[in-house]
């Protein structure tokens, strides 16, 4: 049974509040402006003298010092006598006959006086017994967050209510197979207990930004007949030491009461960072934390069914104690999509979009190496939103192309105007790109060429694989270096000087000659590391490199990366200076038309005219 939620302090019924100071309003009116009393006007005494004796008064009303006299045309005058004088020493000289027939009442003002003495004394009594009310109210509200502070914040998922399953994941059968399991354990443990097996403690899943851990996560609480319990690491961590592990101590006591049943921390290495990992890594209340969760998941009390999952892209910064057997005992890889599963998830995420019947989803997954489920997920949103623009019924193969250019090489800025000589330079660096990738058999294949500005860019060459690779040669590293270096060389070349537009160019390929050098082996000095990489992950990656090697090494390593870097801008030049003449042809070609094709542009490279300008 789902927890108990804690009682919260009932708010006053702003309604009740109301009333309440309209009532009191209007009794302090009353008291000062009593119901009644007529609007007249003041005269002299005098005047009330003349008034009498002209006959034209009908009554008075005697309220100490003040007379109140109506007329017989219905209207009302009054004035002040002095204290201590009676009406009839003030009439003495008027007609008895009028007297006679002049009706006086005389108003007790004693209660009216009480109340007007005691109303100060009752308003500013009613203010401070206000002022104590708010106060206990606001002190019985911060009790009780005072007492919900240590308390978990996860929340419970009802598996009726979910509607992600496992059908609705793609491209992850290993990792899906392994959670399976999982969830079948938990439907039929005896099936497991039968043969001796345990249940896992804690399953771990690793893998990069936006590749469906956080899916696969809810896709086990659609799929499990157990509570599912959900949380981010940083809601563990708050500023005072001890509230963390309270939290971890309520989670745990809150899933035992549901067991069996699964935890779901996401982002874990939000607490789970290695321990005294000196300045940068040392933090009381995480480490509090994270010892909560060690004692939790693998302490002297066993047996209790729970199991962990948690989600991590930075599993080298978290704590070995964490990793070991008996907490996460199975560590599941979600990495980025295959060709194939990238074909799967997007017929996942076209389902519920009207996708036009030519489209092919391969060639889509073709030609987006490296895209994430998240980026697949966002690609075809920007293809339907860039179908409803153009007012289409569906999406066509065309939008789901164009968003793919937007996503890898940012959207167009046709209002970013060049000059011509601007734009001369940049067809020439470009075309340089082109032709040294193309001639080059270890590039990837060309696919589009344009000098329209794209993000930051003034122009870009568009190279994409057929096929997914994991394994990088010497030759693929030096003639990526060449390609990257193509436009410098080109620049060069027809200009006589370079531009500021290679110098992305120039730190790509330099960062890739360091890594020949220090990283793969591939250079003269042998297969040696230089450097350590696991020293870069508390502090920043400059302060904490530890050099590994000696100055006299470091010059060595310098004159690697720097032979590297020349021996491609050879390789690049030797090309152009080959292919000059295609070279000079191509950039005029798409000075004019400003984007190219690969179609296109073999075609002209291989001497062929092409068809009517694209408009």
């Amino acid at each position: 049974m789902p927890s108990k939620k804690p009682k919260t302090a009932k708010k006053p019924n702003p309604l009740l509040s109301l009333i309440f100071l309209a009532l009191f309003i209007s009794g302090i009116y009353t008291i000062w402006n009593p119901i009644g009393t007529p609007k007249a006007e003041k005269v002299t005494l005098d005047e009330f003298i003349k008034d009498v004796n002209a006959g034209e008064v009908e009554g008075l009303e005697l309220e100490d010092e003040r007379i109140n006299y109506y007329l017989k045309d219905q209207s009302s005058k009054y004035t002040i006598k002095e204290r201590g004088t009676s009406i009839y020493d003030l009439l003495n000289g008027s007609d008895e006959n009028i007297l006679n027939n002049l009706s006086i009442e005389v108003v007790s003002t004693s209660s009216r006086d009480i109340w007007l003495s005691i109303a100060p004394s009752l308003i500013f009594f009613l203010m401070i017994i206000g002022f104590f009310y708010f106060m206990m109210r606001g002190a019985s509200n911060s009790n009780n967050q005072a007492l919900n502070f240590g308390k978990s914040n996860a929340r419970m998922h009802d598996k009726e209510k979910s509607k992600t399953t496992f059908k609705d994941v793609a491209g992850v059968d290993e990792a899906k197979e392994e959670l399976e399991e999982i969830v079948d354990f938990l439907k039929h443990p005896s099936k497991y207990t039968a043969m001796g097996a345990k249940i896992p403690k804690g399953v771990l899943l690793v893998g990069p930004p936006g590749t469906g851990k956080t899916l696969l996560a809810r896709a086990i609480a659609g799929e499990a007949n157990v509570p599912f319990f959900s949380i981010s690491g940083s809601e563990f961590v708050e500023m005072f030491v001890g509230v963390g592990a309270s939290r971890v101590r309520d989670l745990f006591k809150k899933a035992k009461r549901n067991a069996p049943c699964i935890i779901f921390i996401d982002e874990i290495d939000a607490v789970g960072r290695q321990r005294g990992a000196g300045m940068g890594g040392g933090h009381d209340e995480r480490e509090q934390t994270l010892n909560q969760i060690l004692t939790e998941m693998d302490g002297f009390d066993v047996g209790t069914n729970v199991i962990v999952m948690a989600a991590t892209n930075r599993p080298d910064v978290l704590d070995p104690a964490l990793l070991r057997p008996g907490r996460f005992d199975r560590r599941v890889v979600v990495d980025k999509p295959s060709l194939k599963s990238r074909s799967e998830i997007l017929k996942v995420h076209s389902k519920n979009k009207p996708i036009d019947k030519n489209i092919n989803l391969k060639h889509i997954a073709q030609q987006t190496p490296g895209f994430s489920g998240a980026d697949l997920e966002n690609l075809m949103n920007e293809a339907a939103i860039l179908a409803a623009k153009h007012n289409q019924k569906t999406i066509k193969q065309k939008d789901i192309e164009q968003s793919i250019e937007k996503i890898s090489l940012g959207p167009e800025r046709k209002s970013a105007v060049m000059s011509d000589k601007e734009k001369e330079v940049t067809a020439y660096h470009e075309m340089g790109h082109a032709i040294v990738g193309h001639v080059l058999e270890d590039c990837d294949p060309l696919k589009k060429i344009t000098i329209i500005s794209r993000g930051m860019a003034l122009g870009a060459t568009w190279f994409v694989p057929e096929e997914d690779t994991h394994l990088y040669t010497k030759q693929k590293f030096e003639h990526e270096m060449a390609s990257l270096l193509g436009g410098y060389v080109a620049e060069e070349m027809i200009f006589g000087q370079t531009s500021t537009g290679p110098s992305n160019d120039l730190k790509r390929a330099s960062k890739m000659a360091r890594q020949m050098v220090t990283k793969y082996g591939m250079s003269s000095l042998g297969p040696v590391v230089f450097g350590n990489e696991s020293d870069q992950v508390f502090l920043g990656k400059d302060l904490a490199h530890t050099k590994s090697y000696s100055e006299n090494q470091a010059m060595e390593i310098d004159k690697q990366v720097a032979n590297f870097v020349k021996e491609a801008y050879q390789l690049a030049k030797k090309i152009l200076t080959d292919n000059r003449k295609q070279f000079i042809k191509l950039s005029k070609e798409l000075l004019k038309r400003e984007t190219l094709s690969r179609e296109e542009f073999i075609e002209l490279f291989e001497g062929k005219k092409l068809k009517k300008k694209a408009s």
